[in-house]
């Protein structure tokens, strides 16, 4: 069918060898988190300016295969009223579209959410398919400790496999995301076990809802210790979080790309080059990052139109690293 060849295309125009995805689908109020870095005000005017900055980088495209973006940015356009997904597309990267819209609490399961956004989902990818759009996500989050209950575990499973299966109906790639959270002092063995079971049932339920796999990807944690706990080593966690994935992920997806949930940007980097070298079949592997591509280019811009050209070459210059730790050769030796 030609709606399963033009997924499979766009997979594989994503999961090109050497090049990531960019997550650039914060909302508007984590967009402000993201410009106090620069010591910047939460406004259009600035957020604007923040997105342009990244999307207009000179040689993006080399390291870069696709954009999330969030609703406002798809509508939105560069100061020079272009829309950002045709900028993007004339680039020749892949827009896309975060169309969860966010976790609730769950009732009478403390501490769990569930991700919201079903309703009226399908209207909402025809107007992205609309907008320039090619490929949609959807994020649920998990804690390890307390470990998440079977029951929002399946309800989060259940949720993404229905997106996904709308998503591919309206000729969409989706991008699964079950996030098991960074935060937090557990052990590299508790995350293992909670991402095990998360992506397990992620898997089943994508199956059982009669997903395409091939025309699917999945994006995932890494297997870390918590942030307060003892860093893992680069290559405790290409082992645990490998192993991981041959237990729990079916071998037919299309790709999976690992998103990098606070941690450092070299740290990331470091995390990725030593999965690379551990082996990364049967799947293709790649980066989806938000925070550790955008924030060093958030220091370098300061909010000033002087540092532009600067905060754009480490934008660039960071996406290029991942990059080259996606094929396995990245040398820290030469990273800034």
């Amino acid at each position: 069918m030609e709606t399963d060849r033009n997924l499979y295309d766009t997979v594989d125009a994503l999961m090109q060898e050497g090049k990531g995805i960019l997550a650039a689908d914060e909302s508007d109020a984590t967009a402000g988190k993201r410009l106090s870095i620069a010591g910047l005000l939460n406004t259009l005017e600035n957020r604007r300016a923040f997105r342009e900055l990244m999307l207009t980088a000179p040689a993006l495209e080399d390291s870069i295969s696709g954009v999330i973006l969030f609703d406002s940015t798809i509508r939105d356009t560069t100061s020079m009223g272009l829309p950002f997904a045709d900028l993007i597309a004339a680039r020749g990267i892949i827009p896309g579209i975060k169309v969860d819209r966010g976790t609730v609490p769950v009732e009478k399961f403390q501490g769990e959410t569930v991700t919201e956004g079903l309703d009226g989902l399908t209207a909402r990818l025809k107007d992205y398919y609309d907008l320039g759009a090619r490929f949609t996500k959807w994020r649920a989050a998990f804690t390890v400790v307390p470990k998440p209950s079977d029951e929002v575990i399946l309800m989060n499973a259940t949720m993404l496999a229905r997106y996904a299966a709308m998503s591919q109906a309206a000729g969409l790639v989706p991008i699964v995301e079950p996030e098991v959270l960074y935060e937090g002092e557990h052990s590299l063995e508790e995350a293992q076990e909670v991402t095990e079971k998360v992506l397990a049932w992620t898997g089943d339920l994508l199956e059982r809802y009669r997903v395409d796999l091939r025309g699917c990807i999945l994006k995932t944690s890494m297997v870390l210790a918590g942030k307060s706990a003892e860093m893992s080593s680069p290559e405790d966690v290409a082992d645990a979080t490998m192993r991981t994935l041959h237990i729990a992920v079916p071998h037919s997806l299309g790709g999976v790309v690992f998103l990098s949930g606070g941690q450092e940007a070299k740290q990331a980097t470091r995390n990725m080059q030593a999965i690379a070298k551990l082996g990364k079949e049967p799947w293709r592997i790649s980066t989806s990052y938000s925070r550790a591509l955008e924030e060093p280019m958030l220091k370098a811009w300061a909010g000033k139109e002087e540092h532009a050209e600067d905060a754009q070459n480490v934008l660039v210059h960071r996406a290029r690293m991942n990059g080259l730790a996606q094929k396995g050769i990245y040398n820290e030796s030469q990273d800034l």
